[in-house]
């Protein structure tokens, strides 16, 4: 039997007992009222000790009690138990997780929905000078460079932003924030100052070989320029290897300006002008068609007059590197197609060829520096293997992307995405 039922069974005996008494002295409805008073006063004794127990936290032993009001403490009893345990297992949980973000080597500050600081580890008190009481305050009234304010607000934060340490501006700091959760984001930096320091010297040292190996280039093909003159062509051997070192010079001199331009591209700042894109690649196309290899296989289909801001020069190295590559890497009867369109939200440049397509898993790879796919060929396809690097830097200098889709013996199309922002007249 249930608690309810025997405080309900003890209620009937107390009224039937009432009753009983009541008719035996001919006062029912005083001996009723006076067990229902007795009930009531009862319930509320209980009532006013189990308040005086919840008040208090519910800490301790309950209080002895009989019937349902024993269930009742137990009950409670149990659940603050059990949340004292929960409780117990969150808090073990979080000290870990404060521990092992301690001893992150990258700076972490948890922001709320108004740029409020939340939380923060140890690395970011150090490199980026904030303290344990800048809890509550905005972040942007304590790391105050215009560039971090502006990828603050922005809300794009695919790519992380350089910025020096506030405490130590000779620290590079690589800023990328996380979004989670309702409206929170975790701001993450890390001292990529000897990557940078390592890219510098990288890009330092291409420039200056490539610089330097451009006077022996010089020289070399004009001795072999004099040489091609002086042959006679008495000697087979002569002129084959003569033909040979000139191939090679050509390509090492093509090499070493590709080389010089990314480092340009990677270097310069960045000179802007509203560039005719129509009459560009027209320009292109015209160039390209009086070589051999292109005649009559270009179709230009302009549907909008759009002109862009950006680096003309660059351009047409990016634009010129797709078509050629369009060219060479389909068969000398097949067409390319060239589409400067306007969509919705970009400037859509689409370059189409229907030559002998890339695999899926080579796609991600080709923009590489000197990364070519190796596949096999009727006949050779000479190139340096920057000509996608180049157009990679040059559609990043211009916040532009690079789309490629292509299936294998059916073609490729590469589609150079600008943003509308850069529309100009």
């Amino acid at each position: 039997m249930s608690f309810w039922q025997k405080e309900i069974g003890i209620a009937l005996l107390l009224f039937l007992a009432a009753l009983v008494a009541g008719s035996l002295t001919g006062h029912v409805l005083l001996f009723v009222f006076l067990v229902m008073l007795g009930l009531w006063i009862s319930q509320l004794f209980q009532i006013s000790r189990f308040e005086r127990w919840v008040s208090t936290g519910g800490r301790g032993k309950y209080p002895k009690a009989t019937g349902i009001w024993e269930d009742i403490y137990y009950h409670v009893y149990r659940i603050k138990k059990n949340e004292k345990k929960r409780k117990k297992k969150l808090s073990k949980m979080i000290d870990q997780f404060r521990k092992s973000t301690e001893a992150l080597p990258d700076a972490a500050v948890v922001l709320g929905a108004h740029d409020e600081i939340e939380w923060t580890n140890k690395a970011a008190r150090e490199v980026l000078g904030l303290q344990q009481t800048d809890k509550g305050q905005r972040i942007p009234n304590l790391i105050r460079f215009p560039e971090f304010i502006r990828y603050l607000k922005s809300g794009h934060y695919d790519e992380a932003v350089m910025l020096p340490a506030p405490v130590d501006h000779s620290i590079t700091l690589a800023v990328r924030i996380v979004k989670y959760g309702a409206g929170l984001r975790l701001l993450l930096a890390q001292d990529v100052t000897q990557l940078k320091k390592m890219e510098r010297m990288r890009k330092d040292f291409v420039a200056n070989v490539s610089h330097e190996l451009r006077t022996p280039l010089t020289v070399l093909k004009g001795y072999l320029e004099t040489m091609q003159d002086m042959d006679d062509g008495n000697s087979p051997l002569l002129t084959h290897s003569v033909q040979q070192m000139q191939g090679q010079t050509e390509r090492m001199q093509h090499l070493v300006d590709d080389l010089l331009l990314l480092t340009r591209l990677e270097t310069q700042q960045k000179k802007v002008q509203c560039v005719d894109i129509p009459a560009l690649l027209n320009q292109i196309c015209k160039e390209s068609d009086a070589l051999e290899i292109a005649a009559g296989r270009i179709e230009l289909s302009l549907e909008t007059d759009a002109h862009i801001v950006g680096e003309e020069q660059e351009l047409r190295s990016a634009f010129t590197n797709l078509l050629g590559n369009a060219l060479k890497y389909s068969s000398d009867d097949s067409k390319v197609k060239i589409r400067w369109h306007r969509s919705e939200d970009a400037l859509m440049l689409d370059v189409e060829d229907q030559g002998e397509g890339i695999a899926a898993a080579e796609i991600p790879r080709i923009t590489e520096r000197f990364y070519r796919v190796e596949v096999k060929r009727s006949k050779k396809v000479n190139g340096t293997g920057l000509g996608l690097a180049i157009v990679k830097h040059v559609l990043m200098r211009h916040d532009a992307k690079l789309d490629i889709v292509s299936e294998l013996g059916k073609g490729s199309r590469f589609s150079c995405c600008f943003p509308a922002t850069r529309l100009c007249s």
